[in-house]
């Protein structure tokens, strides 16, 4: 292939065609490659590296749509304790880059193949061959993917998932949304939230099908795509954290519910209702805990370790968050400081957080109201 350049992402090179790092959307031919996933992949070495350090199962990594194999080889070249990393993709252009970008880092635990990707995820669902750490990185939703990217991560491994199919997900087409992630959205101002819980009530209505738990480790998202890290465990799971987050386009009111409910408790009139989708915790706190503590080893992206740490301060905080705008709109009045609108409600008595997934949106277990009462005091 002509007009490949070398680039390093972290502590690995990368052979990528040059036409990737030009203008916002990188062409999928010869070879698609994403410089704007950068962030994503870093914080999947941060998280791969963590969950290593307690896992007593297989150090393999399998990447069903590896493209040319960037996360992969980082994995291979960055993380000591992967023993093995399985690349696939359909585009044989693509491994050919992977190829050379394994020799060019001087990694000998690639095994590369050429498959359509659930075939290459059954090949691994066979118990002795099932993946530790598994990856499902599509074009737009990873729902078709999902069943078999379970069935060939262990018990006790990580699935890590990715969705980009954002309009989708924000409620711009409602009835695709539904055949995806059998769940709705709603189009609120936390409406990245509320897509992040309908990929994981994805993930858990397929799980619960095959008779396999999961648990959410931690979530991201950026600018064009959601991410989410579940622990599988082969086994029933006795608890629903399936549900809906009713909420009140009037007074602002939101709540969590495990049914519909038509009308708005404060105000009384129509709610409406997200999902059904994930309303347990987003984050484990031991795991967010585990990937601050190691961050500083790797070579990621500043924002990582600013992310992680409000990822630690809303562990156990209510689902769903307001903004500083939204509650100003309903004042009337110009927004409080992020930092004083959290000082203001730990000092009335409520719990309050900041939140990763809004530069100025907090968590709290107060009310709309009850905000509104504290910051016009």
């Amino acid at each position: 292939m002509d007009d490949i350049v070398e680039i390093t992402e972290g502590r690995t090179k990368l052979l990528v065609p040059n036409g990737s790092l030009e203008g916002n959307a990188p062409p999928k031919l010869p070879a698609f490659f994403n410089p704007r996933a950068k962030l994503n992949r870093d914080f999947s070495i941060i998280a791969y590296a963590a969950f290593l350090e307690n896992f007593k199962g297989p150090k393999t990594f399998l990447d069903c749509l590896a493209g040319i194999g960037a996360r992969s080889i980082r994995v291979a070249n960055e993380l000591d304790m992967i023993e093995k990393v399985f690349v696939n993709d359909i585009n044989p252009d693509a491994l050919a880059l992977g190829i050379r970008s394994a020799k060019l880092n001087n990694t000998s635990k690639c095994e590369f193949s050429e498959n359509e990707a659930c075939r290459f995820l059954s090949l691994h669902s066979k118990r002795e061959s099932r993946g530790g750490l598994v990856d499902i990185d599509p074009f737009g939703s990873p729902s078709r993917f999902l069943d078999c990217g379970i069935r060939s991560t262990c018990h006790g491994g990580l699935l890590s998932v990715t969705a980009t199919d954002l309009p989708v997900l924000h409620g711009l087409f409602q009835d695709a949304c539904k055949r995806r992630y059998y769940g709705m959205p709603v189009r609120t101002e936390y409406g990245n939230e509320i897509a992040l819980r309908l990929i994981i009530g994805c993930i858990q209505l397929i799980a619960g099908r095959l008779d396999v738990k999961i648990t959410p480790l931690f979530v991201q998202n950026n600018m064009h795509y959601y991410r989410v890290y579940v622990k599988i465990l082969v086994r029933t799971d006795p608890q629903d954290n399936t549900g809906y987050i009713l909420h009140c386009k009037r007074c602002g009111h939101r709540d969590v519910k495990k049914e519909k409910e038509a009308d708005c408790k404060v105000c009384g009139l129509k709610a409406e209702s997200a999902g059904p989708l994930w309303i347990g915790d987003l984050y484990d706190k031991s795991f967010i805990d585990s990937m601050l503590a190691i961050e500083h080893k790797y070579v990621v992206d500043k924002n990582c370790k600013k992310t992680l740490l409000k990822c630690q301060q809303e562990v156990d905080m209510p689902a769903t968050y307001f903004t500083l705008d939204e509650v100003a709109k309903k004042m009337k009045s110009a927004p409080l400081s992020l930092e004083k609108s959290v000082e203001k409600l730990c000092k009335a008595g409520f719990k309050a957080s900041l939140t990763s997934l809004n530069p100025s949106g907090f968590r709290t277990n107060a009310t709309m109201k009850e905000i509104i009462g504290v910051f016009q005091n």
